[in-house]
């Protein structure tokens, strides 16, 4: 799924223009982010939760070289389909 696939099926069930389905995109989008920023999680019901995670530093090794690289702290976000998402799929 991509931007311009959300923009296109919210231009058809609105009958509106497509630069104004592509704000309507980006708004949703960043509605989301900042949910997740604020909250660490955003639930859609029928569909699933996203989940910000924080990740650990750790070793890791460099694929072009073999070398051992330190690799920082940061978050990550995680998804988990909701039982419904899962009997449909």
């Amino acid at each position: 799924m991509s931007k311009a696939f959300i923009s296109k099926v919210l231009q058809q069930a609105t009958e509106v223009t497509g630069a104004a389905a592509n704000r309507a995109t980006n708004e949703l989008i960043d509605a989301i982010v900042n949910e997740m920023k604020k909250n660490g999680k955003f639930t859609l019901p029928s569909f699933g939760t996203f989940t910000v995670r924080k990740t650990k530093a750790r070793k890791a090794l460099n694929p072009r070289t073999g070398a051992s690289i330190k690799v920082k702290a940061g978050k990550t976000v995680r998804f988990k389909a909701s039982p419904v998402l899962k009997k449909s799929v």
